[in-house]
C-alpha cells in the first residue's frame, strides 16, 4: 500500500462519510411528516427538500469519488505487489525456482493478485462501508426510539452465530479450491511448454485427461463452495427479513400506544433496510474476504520468502573487466539434502580452455551453476582473479560470464534481439560477427528475414542445432571474460563443431573457456580436462595425459572410437608400420 496509503484511506473515509449520509434523508423526512404536514405548516417544506436534494446529490458525487480512489489504490497495490513478486522470483536460486512451477507461480502473479485487487477496490468499502452504515442506523434509532432500536437489533447475535459457522466451514474448502486451481494452471502450463514431446509420443489424450480431471476437480470444489454458501444463505436472509416483521409488529403497537409518532415511524420503517442489508450482505462479504485470504497466504508465500542468493554487504562492483582466473576451492554443495558436489578444487589460468567430462547426474552443470552464483557452496569458494566471487556484485559479476547452457531458451523476438539479449545496442555488424562465429550466420541469411525473423517461444521454427548456435553468439556476443559451453554443440553435426571449434580459438577477445562436453572431440585441445564422477573430480590432466592413465577418460575415448584409436592416431600407426615394413626391406 506504500504511496497509496492515503489514497486507500481517504477511500475508506469516504465509504464510512456516504454510509453515514444515508440517515440524513430519513431524519429531514421525520421533520417533514411531524413538523409539516401533520401540523399543515407548510413554511419548511420547501427548504427541507431542497436539504434532502442537496444531501442526495453529494452523497452520490462523494461515492463515485471514493470509488474512483479505491479503484487507484487497489490497482497500485497490485501492481506493486506483481513487481515485487517479480523482483523476489528473479533474485531466487535455483532451490526455490524447484519448489514453485511454473504454473504455480503464473497462478499466483495473476488471479490471486487479482482476488486482493477485488478485495481492496470492492470488498474493503463495502465492508466498512456496511458497518458505518448498521452503526449509523443503530445510533439514530436509539435516538429516536430506544426501545424499538433494541428489539430491531435483537436478532444480531443470531447473525453472528451464523456468520461464525459459515466460515468455519468455508475456509478450508476456499484453500482446497486454491490448491485445485493451482494443480490445473500448473498442468495447464506444462502441457503448453511440453507440446512437442505430448505431440512426440503421442500422448495427447494422456494429457487431455489429465487436464479434465485437475479441470472437474476444480468444478466440483467450486460446486461444493457454492452449496455451502446457498446453505447459509437464506438463514441470513430470514434473519434480514425478520426486521420487517418486527417493524411491523412491535413498531405498529408502538405507533397506536403513541410511544412514537408517526414521523418517527416513517423514519424507522425507511431505515430498515439499512439494518437488514449489511446483515444480508455479511455471507458474500465473508466469502469474498475467505477466498482474499487463501489467495493473500499463496501470495506471502512468494514475496515473504527468504531472499536467495543476493549481494552480500560491502559487495563491490566490478570495475574493469578480469582477467579471466578461476579457482575453485574446497567447494561441496549439497542440494535438497543430496549431496552434488564434494572436494572440487582446481585452478583454471587466464585465457585457459578447461574441460569438463562426466556421466549424467555427475555434477557439471552445478560446478559452472557456482561460477555464477546460481547455487552457494555450502563450504569453500570460488575465486576470480584470487578474489572471492561473492565479494562482487551479482549484476557486475555475470556481465563477465557468457553462458551457453544445455536447455537453450530463446525468447519471442528477432534474431537480431536473441544475440544482442546482453548486450544491448549492438551494432548490425558486431551481431553478424558474432553470428558468424557460432556458424548461426549461415542460416540467419537463408531465412526469409535474416536476421530479423522472428523465433518463438524457446526457438519454435528452428532446429535444435540451430537454437544452439544462436544461443552460443548470444553468449559471444557479451565478449566474456569467462565463456561457459555446457553441451553446446550437442545437436550440431561433425563439420560444423570442427568449425565452431577453430572460431573459439582464434577470439578476437581475451577470455577463459569451460567447456562441458560428452564428446571428447570438443575436448581433446583444451589445457586441462576435468573427468567427473559422483560429484567429484576423478581424474585430471591433458588428453594424452588421461589417456595414459588407462582411466574413466580412456575408457570413454574406446567407446567413442570403436578400438580406442582415432582416424589420426590409426594414420599415424599405418606410417610406421610402412616406415618398419621400408626398413626391413633395405
Amino acid at each position: 500500500m506504500k504511496g497509496k496509503r492515503f489514497v486507500f484511506c481517504c477511500g475508506i473515509f469516504l465509504s464510512i462519510v456516504t454510509a453515514a449520509m444515508r440517515v440524513i434523508n430519513p431524519m429531514l423526512g421525520l421533520k417533514i411528516i411531524d413538523e409539516v404536514i401533520i401540523p399543515g405548516n407548510t413554511e419548511p417544506l420547501i427548504p427541507l427538500l431542497i436539504t434532502m436534494m442537496i444531501v442526495q446529490l453529494a452523497r452520490l458525487s462523494l461515492y463515485y469519488f471514493m470509488i474512483i480512489l479505491m479503484e487507484i489504490a487497489s490497482t497500485d497495490v497490485m501492481t506493486r505487489l506483481r513487481q515485487d513478486m517479480y523482483e523476489t522470483v528473479q533474485w531466487q536460486d535455483f532451490r526455490f525456482l524447484g519448489l514453485f512451477p511454473t504454473g504455480n507461480l503464473m497462478t499466483r502473479m495473476t488471479q490471486d493478485l487479482d482476488r486482493l485487487r477485488h478485495t481492496v477496490a470492492w470488498v474493503s468499502y463495502q465492508f466498512i462501508g456496511a458497518i458505518a452504515l448498521f452503526v449509523s442506523t443503530f445510533t439514530f434509532y436509539m435516538i429516536i426510539n430506544w426501545r424499538l432500536a433494541l428489539c430491531l437489533v435483537a436478532v444480531t447475535p443470531f447473525i453472528l452465530y451464523i456468520s461464525r459457522r459459515f466460515v468455519k466451514k468455508i475456509r478450508p474448502r476456499f484453500m482446497l479450491l486454491r490448491q485445485k486451481l493451482t494443480d490445473l494452471g500448473t498442468a495447464v502450463t506444462e502441457n503448453i511448454e511440453g507440446n512437442r514431446i505430448v505431440r512426440a509420443f503421442a500422448r495427447e489424450e494422456y494429457e487431455k485427461e489429465k487436464v479434465e480431471k485437475h479441470n472437474t476437480e476444480f468444478r466440483d470444489i467450486s460446486c461444493e463452495n457454492a452449496v455451502i454458501s446457498a446453505k447459509y444463505q437464506p438463514f441470513l436472509e430470514t434473519a434480514s427479513q425478520l426486521l420487517m416483521v418486527i417493524m411491523l409488529v412491535v413498531g405498529g403497537y408502538f405507533l397506536i400506544q403513541e410511544w412514537m409518532t408517526p414521523g418517527e415511524y416513517m423514519a424507522f420503517s425507511s431505515l430498515t433496510w439499512a439494518l437488514s442489508m449489511p446483515m444480508w450482505m455479511l455471507g458474500p462479504l465473508l466469502a469474498d474476504l475467505e477466498r482474499y485470504t487463501s489467495a493473500g497466504k499463496m501470495i506471502r508465500e512468494v514475496v515473504e520468502a527468504p531472499k536467495g542468493i543476493s549481494d552480500i554487504s560491502g559487495a563491490v562492483e566490478l570495475s574493469k573487466k578480469p582477467l579471466g582466473k578461476i579457482e575453485f576451492r574446497d567447494i561441496k554443495l549439497t542440494i535438497n539434502e543430496t549431496e552434488i558436489l564434494q572436494d572440487i578444487n582446481f585452478i583454471a589460468e587466464a585465457g585457459s580452455t578447461i574441460g569438463i567430462l562426466g556421466s549424467t547426474g555427475s555434477g557439471k552443470t552445478s560446478l559452472v551453476n557456482l561460477l555464477a552464483r546460481f547455487y552457494e557452496p555450502d563450504y569453500g569458494a570460488v575465486l576470480l582473479d584470487g578474489e572471492d566471487i561473492r565479494r562482487y556484485t551479482l549484476s557486475s559479476l555475470r556481465k563477465h560470464i557468457g553462458l551457453a547452457m544445455q536447455d537453450v531458451f530463446l525468447f519471442s523476438d528477432s534474431v537480431k534481439g536473441n544475440i544482442s539479449y546482453g548486450r544491448l545496442g549492438m551494432s548490425d555488424e558486431s551481431i553478424k560477427k558474432h553470428a558468424i562465429q557460432s556458424d548461426a550466420d549461415s542460416f540467419i541469411t537463408k531465412m526469409n528475414d535474416g536476421y530479423e525473423t522472428l523465433v518463438g517461444e524457446r526457438g519454435v521454427g528452428i532446429s535444435g542445432g540451430q537454437r544452439q548456435r544462436i544461443a552460443l553468439a548470444r553468449a559471444l556476443a557479451v565478449e566474456p571474460s569467462i565463456l561457459v559451453l555446457d553441451d553446446t554443440t550437442s545437436a550440431v553435426d561433425s563439420e560444423t563443431e570442427h568449425f565452431i571449434q577453430q572460431q573459439l580459438e582464434n577470439l578476437d577477445f581475451s577470455c577463459t573457456k569451460i567447456i562441458i562436453a560428452q564428446r571428447i572431440s570438443s575436448l581433446r585441445k583444451a589445457d586441462i580436462i576435468l573427468v567427473m564422477d559422483k560429484g567429484r573430480i576423478i581424474e585430471r590432466g591433458t588428453h594424452n595425459e588421461l589417456l595414459e592413465m588407462k582411466g574413466f577418460y580412456h575408457n570413454i575415448w574406446t567407446l567413442q572410437y570403436n578400438a580406442g584409436l582415432e582416424a589420426m592416431d590409426i594414420a599415424a600407426m599405418n606410417t610406421a608400420a610402412l616406415n618398419n615394413a621400408a626398413k626391413e626391406v633395405k
